[in-house]
Parts: C-alpha cells; sequence; structure tokens
C-alpha cells in the first residue's frame, strides 16, 4: 500500500505497464479511482539490489491527486460503493471506465508572456535571484516569521529582506501578495502558491523536504499525537523527525498540531495548515 522507502504518496502495483502508461487510471472492481499510473521499479535499481523484480510499478494515491486539486481549485466528485454493487468483470470494467478517461496536455508559456496574465501583486518576479540569496519557486521557507508585509511583489518583499539585517529568508505568498520575513530557515517545504528565497550562508543548513504544504485542506483521522502550544515550525519538525508521520495538520487558532500516522481521504477545512509527505 505504498511506494518505495514507505513513500505513502504512491501505492504499488503489479499490473504491468509500458511507455505512455503514466497518467492512466487505477481502479478497482467497482470503478472507483484508486491511483494515478506513473511510475516503474528502474532497471537501475534493479541491478543495485541484484533482483530483477517482474511487474512492480507504482501509482499517484488517489487522495494525493485530489489535494493536488483542490490546491488548484478544482472540485473533483468521490462517492462509496453500495452496498448492495457487484463486482465489475475486467472486460466491462474497461467498456465503462474508457469513455470517462481524457489526455491532457499542458503548454508552458515564456515567463514574460505568462506575467501579463498574473495579478498586480504577483508580478515583476526575477528571472534570477540576487548574488546574495538563492531564489525556490514553488516552495515555503520553514523558521520563524517575525513579520509580514502585505500587498508587495515579489521584488519589493526581497528588497524588504536585503535591506534588513536580521532577514535570513522569505517566503512571498504568490495569490494575496503577502511577503513574510523570516530570521532563520529550517527547510523548505513544497507549496505551488510561494516563492522562498533564502541568504547564500545558509544553503549548507536547509534541508529541502519531502513534504507538501495546503492551506485549509485536512485530513480527517489518523492522529496519533497531539502537541498543544505549538507553532508551525514545531509541529513540522515533530513529523519530519518521526519516521511514523505521514502528514501533520497544524491549526493556528488553537496553536495545536496533530501527526497522522495515516492517510485518508482530504476535506476541505478552514484555519487548518496541512503537511503530506
Amino acid at each position: 500500500m505504498r511506494g518505495l522507502r514507505n513513500d505513502t504518496r504512491y501505492i504499488q502495483i503489479s499490473t504491468p505497464i509500458q511507455p505512455g502508461n503514466s497518467g492512466g487510471p487505477v481502479v478497482d472492481r467497482d470503478g472507483f479511482l484508486m491511483g494515478i499510473t506513473s511510475a516503474t521499479l528502474s532497471k537501475g535499481l534493479a541491478d543495485e539490489i541484484g533482483i530483477t523484480a517482474q511487474n512492480v510499478n507504482f501509482a499517484i494515491r488517489a487522495s494525493v491527486a485530489d489535494l493536488f486539486l483542490q490546491s488548484q481549485n478544482i472540485t473533483g466528485q468521490s462517492g462509496d460503493r453500495a452496498a448492495d454493487q457487484q463486482p465489475i468483470s475486467t472486460a466491462d470494467l474497461a467498456d465503462k471506465i474508457t469513455p470517462s478517461v481524457f489526455q491532457i496536455l499542458c503548454y508552458g508559456e515564456k515567463q514574460e508572456q505568462a506575467s501579463t496574465n498574473m495579478p498586480s501583486a504577483t508580478t515583476n518576479l526575477p528571472a534570477q535571484p540576487t548574488a546574495s540569496f538563492i531564489d525556490a519557486r514553488g516552495y515555503d521557507a520553514i523558521g520563524f516569521d517575525y513579520r509580514a508585509v502585505k500587498d508587495v511583489t515579489y521584488s519589493g518583499c526581497h528588497e524588504i529582506c536585503e535591506g534588513d539585517g536580521q532577514c535570513r529568508a522569505i517566503t512571498y505568498n504568490t495569490k494575496h501578495g503577502v511577503c513574510f520575513l523570516k530570521n532563520n530557515i529550517v527547510a523548505l517545504i513544497r507549496n505551488s502558491d510561494a516563492i522562498a528565497a533564502y541568504t547564500s550562508s545558509k544553503a549548507a543548513d536547509v534541508i529541502v523536504s519531502d513534504f507538501t504544504s495546503y492551506s485549509g485542506v485536512d485530513l480527517p483521522g489518523g492522529d496519533y499525537k497531539r502537541l498543544r502550544g505549538s507553532n508551525y515550525l514545531q509541529c513540522f519538525t515533530a513529523c519530519i523527525s518521526d519516521n511514523a508521520c505521514k502528514a501533520f495538520s497544524y491549526v493556528p487558532k488553537k496553536s495545536e498540531c496533530w501527526l497522522k500516522d495515516t492517510i485518508g481521504r482530504s476535506k476541505a477545512t478552514k484555519g487548518v495548515e496541512l503537511g503530506i509527505k
């Protein structure tokens, strides 16, 4: 039920896959989506372990894909198996599922073209970091926030930090145009709505984690530890240092952290900051 090294973002499947199958659905006997085909065990790893494993393939867990959709403001549908529902044969299942599968092509744009459609709060993003800072797009810098500046561009956020002697890192929220100044940085966590930057003097100490953060989302259930009176940094650190922890939910209003050892179905929940491996 997990990927390599117990990565809970993935499930392992024995179904043979070929190049080009990535992105295809993995469904159960009732037609419900379980995952999205993404990878196979590489020959390099097989050579390394000395075993030619057969049909060891991986799919992104459906709940993780659902989190991605929510982060992009895309509404999905879910359901449960009816009590009297009978399993569908493989042949009939393929016929029923095929009409629901579509190829989606994504085309990128050059930065100067894409920026013309962005809100004013996110324009003027520098193509390259300054000499003393390292730019990390799509990441949030985990550290102690000592100041927040609203209605500012990324370049303006950068300048404020450079002119502040105690600033060592920033996180810029591209959706709301908010700049968070930090006097320290411990790690980077993936966040599609953020751009982080930190001083080159901290480069050797920064952990690039395998976590992704989501705002306003929770994973009900799976809680095995509760930390009261904590902040987001303490919550993140507690989870990343515990092998049993697969996700964490932090409630800023209550200063509470919940560590989770399983990943279930996500749910939109106001006031919750979710981190998931």
